[in-house]
């Protein structure tokens, strides 16, 4: 990594000590003083629980497919900090990034309060964007919708996808609460699509959606007769989701343009596989996604168990991601990883040991490497899993990108 990029992401991570604030009036007056209060761009707008990275990949590979160059904004990154902000040629290249943080530095200089490390990261990507001339933008919530830093922005369409119990502490606990914070980025008159939700959410997505007068397309079936570039069934259903979604956003969906979206989409940490099909890597960290995933795999590999690589970050639900892992794990390699939100290894042996007493196999690991090796040692197939930090630091070590790895935030 080049000195100056390294000296302006210091400072840029050095704004999570802020916190995260929700709520939307810092940062338009982050984007007012920048003259980014009115963008340019339409943007496709993403929430929900499971599956917004997934469905915002789907989509700009969609609209890339369609001959538009657009822009991407998804959170956390896995590897560098350049994943998050992208076209459909590129990421944000060292210089630009240098160049959008120092003014980023100067512009907040005096704003009290300072603006959040999210709340930069997407001021910096509207402004690339902008650069750019792109025409369009698929953005991913951050946390929640109503309060986002991203909803911010009115968009051609909204897009919730499924809901689950996760951020409790921020979003509520139950799917009531934490449905009526991802509708909050239902816009007056703007369409809206979803998938089947629980009755709970469901109920509250069709009322907001009737409140503001925005149509409401719920996608029932999974997408059928397209081979996906992302493995597993529910990725038919966010493929589906997201095909359902560029079309109310009027793009035409050409059968060349289908087939070429959804098979040439990448989105990294997704059951992603690695030295033939030996390693399996997935960035699910709560209890609905770790069933989903134990689905996928049961689906790849019937009859097979696990070596589960596994570390947690404070405020997921460790004990539930543990119980819903279970049925596939073999023999269980706890973790550090390179966060200061992970969870203590000896804190996952305890739940592990109060769920199952000591009638399950585990090791505890001060690094991700030991623990990567001693699940190798078991010669079947390793499972990493747990949390995208985790997943994004054994990214880099796979790839051999460990000086490019930074430390991920939300």
């Amino acid at each position: 990594m080049a000195q100056h990029e390294r000296v302006v992401l210091d400072w840029l991570f050095s704004t999570q000590m802020f916190g995260v604030k929700l709520g939307l009036e810092n940062m338009s007056k982050l984007l007012d003083i920048m003259g980014l209060s009115q963008p340019a761009q339409k943007f496709i707008h993403v929430a929900g629980t499971n599956g917004k990275g997934s469905v915002c990949a789907f989509l700009h590979s969609l609209i890339k497919a369609a001959g538009v160059n657009a822009g991407l904004f998804t959170s956390p990154h896995l590897v560098h900090f350049r994943e998050r902000i992208r076209s459909g040629e590129r990421e944000i290249s060292s210089a630009e990034l240098v160049r959008g943080i120092e003014l980023l530095k100067k512009t907040c200089e005096g704003m009290d309060p300072h603006p959040t490390f999210f709340e930069l990261t997407f001021a910096l990507a509207l402004d690339w964007f902008r650069k750019r001339e792109l025409e369009w933008a698929v953005l991913e919530t951050g946390l929640g919708g109503r309060l986002d830093a991203t909803n911010v922005v009115t968009p051609a369409v909204s897009v919730i996808t499924s809901i689950g119990l996760d951020h409790q502490e921020q979003l509520g606990n139950t799917l009531r609460e934490i449905a009526s914070e991802k509708s909050g980025i239902i816009k007056p008159g703007v369409p809206v699509v979803t998938v089947n939700q629980p009755p709970e959410a469901m109920r509250v997505i069709s009322e907001t959606a009737r409140a503001r007068g925005s149509r409401l397309t719920i996608v029932t079936t999974p997408l059928r007769g397209y081979r996906i570039g992302l493995y597993g069934q529910h990725q038919l259903w966010n493929a589906s989701l997201a095909v359902a979604a560029f079309k109310a956003a009027g793009f035409q969906a050409s059968e060349p343009v289908l087939r070429h979206g959804v098979q040439d989409v990448e989105w990294p940490g997704r059951f992603q596989q690695f030295e033939q099909e030996r390693i399996i890597v997935d960035g699910a960290h709560n209890p609905a996604g770790a069933e989903t995933l134990v689905r996928t795999w049961q689906q790849a590999f019937p009859g097979e168990k696990a070596a589960v690589v596994f570390g947690a970050a404070s405020g997921k639900d460790a004990r539930g991601l543990i119980r819903a892992l279970q049925p596939i794990a073999e023999h269980w390699h706890f973790t550090h990883f390179n966060s200061p939100r992970a969870v203590p290894v000896e804190s996952l042996r305890t739940e592990l040991d109060e769920l199952y007493r000591s009638g399950v196999a585990c090791n505890t690991h001060p690094t991700v490497e030991s623990a990567l090796a001693a699940a190798r040692g078991h010669g079947g197939r390793v499972l990493v899993t747990g949390s995208l930090y985790l997943v994004g630091e054994v990214l880099a070590l796979l790839r051999g990108e460990k000086d490019l790895f930074q430390r991920s935030a939300q």
